[in-house]
């Protein structure tokens, strides 16, 4: 009877780990798509109404920057090529109500007005100088610009042009630690009382409180978000952070909570990265959840000998999948 007890125990404690694994299961990262031969660091990401994905690209040259497009089933269509531009090119999103397709030129310090199909550029808003980086929109349509490392935030119009120093807090939100960079990822809650921004360099999000339109002022939400990057909220208020240090994805819910962890770093395979590494931004479309893998060498970085090995550039994706966690 004792050995009979015995292998009870040993059957509920393995279902206990197995269930507990089981609840933070960190998913399949699959492999949506490579980028062509000689193509660099994928960093922003965008999807259009039709599924095709949007990526540029971050080059230390003197040449334009890039636009890679792929379809919906991860096959390439074409190169833009942006006329004017720098290679640093960060953010890239499509504006909610114009269409119009945004591309930060961080190194110009402007944000442009692309053509989907040619490439030709505009200018949509300049404001020169800093590192501007992400891209956000409120529900009026007003745009809002991440600057890495000023600490700013701005806000235009849906038209561009000019634009006003929204959220100004160089103590909190400069640039400082390490990757170095400060105001990085950014978007609002679903009724656009918060306002929230990944802090790259200090592993921190902060929340801005929103009054009819008025920032307040930017607070701590958590802490420990190992090189937080891009970042996007779902319909129900959770946050969805790249890790670029931690090669994953945190999810944190409207409280403070971490609720997820997905996606893991699994080595290269001739050349090209499995699963995550120095993931950088995301963006979700139909269950989807599609991350830029930026495989940068930052320097003396746990991941830094990996990032040198790296060939091949790719863009994966994962389940937008949250597994349930026992109380």
């Amino acid at each position: 009877m004792f050995k009979a007890f015995r292998i009870a125990l040993l059957l509920v404690a393995s279902f206990l780990v197995a269930f507990n694994a089981a609840a933070w299961n960190r998913g399949e990262v699959d492999r949506f798509a490579v980028l062509p031969d000689g193509a660099t660091n994928p960093e922003g990401i965008a999807i259009d109404w039709h599924g095709n994905v949007y990526v540029t690209t971050f080059r230390s040259t003197d040449l334009p920057g890039e636009v890679h497009v792929f379809d919906r089933e991860g096959h390439h269509e074409r190169t833009l090529t942006l006329a004017g531009s720098t290679s640093a090119l960060l953010g890239i999103a499509f504006h909610p109500t114009t269409e119009d397709l945004l591309v930060v030129d961080s190194v110009a310090g402007s944000v442009l007005r692309v053509d989907p199909y040619s490439g030709a550029t505009s200018v949509f808003t300049a404001i020169g100088g800093g590192t501007l980086n992400a891209l956000a929109f409120d529900e009026a349509g007003n745009v809002y610009i991440s600057d890495s490392a000023r600490g700013i935030i701005y806000r235009t119009g849906p038209t561009g042009g000019a634009f006003i120093e929204w959220v100004n807090d160089p103590d909190q939100l400069g640039a400082i630690g390490f990757p170095r960079f400060g105001a990085n990822g950014i978007g609002f809650n679903k009724d656009e009382s918060a306002f929230f921004i990944a802090h790259t360099g200090k592993d921190q999000i902060f929340r801005v409180p929103v009054e009819a339109g008025v920032p307040g002022m930017p607070e701590v939400f958590v802490n420990g978000v190992n090189g937080a990057d891009g970042l996007f909220l779902d319909e129900h208020d959770n946050i969805w952070v790249a890790a670029n240090q931690a090669d994953e994805i945190v999810v944190i819910d409207k409280d403070g909570k971490v609720i997820a962890k997905l996606g893991d770093f699994g080595g290269l395979r001739h050349g090209a990265p499995v699963g995550l590494l120095f993931p950088a931004s995301l963006a979700r479309y139909r269950g989807w959840v599609y991350v830029t893998n930026l495989s940068l060498d930052a320097g003396n970085a746990v991941d830094s000998p990996w990032t040198r090995q790296v060939t091949r550039h790719t863009i994966s994706r994962i389940r937008a999948r949250i597994p349930r966690v026992p109380d």
